[in-house]
């Protein structure tokens, strides 16, 4: 088991602030699956941004897709390379994430097939799923 800050995440995907939606990976099975944590805070522009102040449910996606993207380009053979947000095949939402949330984010890669992969992402708030998606990632 693998953990990593934010400055070791920064250099496996090339995310940086205001779009770094994930603050540290808690569990890392390179190739496999990532556990990471995005802490909601009011200060954040999405937040500000929309009259309910919770964090975005697109950006909850984007999030889980980052966990995926960790996972698998800490694999070596796709170490140095970027991954590609390919598309959601599904999503479903079920609660809100507010300031002072902890986002418990999940990822596990479920297929990969030369540059393409799938990933089964999870979102938790106080152990309560609040956002389940498959997402889909090409490699470049």
């Amino acid at each position: 088991m693998t953990e990593l800050n934010t400055e070791a995440i920064k250099k496996i995907i090339p995310h940086r602030y205001p779009m770094l939606l994930i603050d540290r990976v808690t569990e890392l099975d390179s190739g496999k699956k990532a556990e990471a944590i995005h802490n909601v805070s009011f200060n954040e522009p999405f937040v500000q941004a929309n009259k309910a102040n919770v964090f975005p449910a697109p950006l909850i996606v984007e999030a889980m897709a980052q966990t995926g993207a960790v996972a698998l380009l800490s694999e070596d053979k796709f170490k140095g390379k970027t991954a590609y947000f390919g598309g959601i095949q599904s999503a479903h939402f079920n609660g809100v994430a507010q300031p002072g949330d902890q986002i418990i984010l999940t990822t596990e890669l479920t297929k990969i097939r030369r540059n393409i992969g799938v990933g089964q992402g999870i979102a938790r708030v106080n152990g309560k799923v609040i956002a389940e998606a498959e997402l889909t990632f090409m490699i470049g």
